[in-house]
Order: structure tokens, then sequence, then C-alpha cells
């Protein structure tokens, strides 16, 4: 799909440094990060909360896959200006719903401000610092999954 769509809310050279990101927070952890961006929703997931597009999209981009269960995504909505963070067992097993929550708390301020890059450079920062410290990389440790943003 073209990117020009989300180029209200971030440019190409923003994409760039967000997968650069990405490789910089799972370059110290066995962990793997992955963000995924939607303007809007599909006609047909009219009746589906954001939280159960976010989960269809961890999915389908694999993340349950990893061989610790330590998939992390960043699922962004932003016409209806709503995000979920979906974590797989490996990590919720380590992390409290109060983390998360706190996490989310933050984003929304960056939000607010329209600072989408920002942001979601918070978001992967805070992330990764949290898989850093549950799951170090390992000796052999490979990338499991893209570092690609997925936009559709």
């Amino acid at each position: 799909m073209p990117k020009n769509y989300i180029r209200k809310y971030l440019s190409d050279d923003n994409l760039d440094t967000i997968v650069k990101k990405i490789y910089e927070a799972e370059s110290k952890t066995s962990g793997e990060i992955r963000l995924s961006i939607r303007t809007k929703r599909g006609y047909r997931e009219k009746d589906l909360t954001p939280r159960e597009l976010a989960v269809a999209e961890f999915f389908n981009l694999g993340m349950n896959e990893t061989r610790d269960k330590t998939g992390v995504l960043f699922y962004i909505l932003f016409d209806e200006h709503r995000y979920e963070i979906i974590a797989d067992a490996g990590i919720n097993s380590r992390i409290s719903d109060e983390e998360w929550k706190t996490l989310t708390s933050h984003i929304t301020e960056y939000f607010k401000k329209e600072k989408y890059l920002e942001g979601i450079l918070f978001v992967i920062e805070k992330i990764g610092s949290k898989l850093t410290e549950e799951f170090p990389v390992k000796s052999g440790d490979i990338n499991e999954l893209p570092n690609e943003v997925s936009i559709s």
C-alpha cells in the first residue's frame, strides 16, 4: 500500500527514523517490536474495537510466533486517535498492567500535541528498555521479525 495517506502524520524520513529506533532497541534484547499504522478502519471492521483490531494485526504479523513469546505490537489508528499496545504471553507475565497504563498515558500527551514521531520513538524506547531488562539479548539471537513499519 502506498504511504502517501499517512504523510499527514509522518514523513518518509520519520518512518526511516522509526525503523532505526526499532533496530536499536532490538539489538539489546531477544524481544521483537513492531509498529503498525492505519489511518482508518475498513467498513467490515466498524463493529470491532481498536483492541480487537490490534490483536488481529498482532496475529497477522506473526508476532505470536517468536521463540520466547516476546513480541510487542504498537498499533495506531490515526483517524480515531486510538492506539493499543499488544504484548505476547512471555512479556505480559513480567510486565504489569499498571506499567502499560503508565506508558499509554505518556503516549496520549505526545499525540495531543501532534508530536507523533516523538511519541512513537518514546514508546519504542520504553518498550525496548523493558524488554532489555526482562529479556536481554541471548547468544545466537536472531531478528525474528522485520523492523519495517506496517502500514495498511
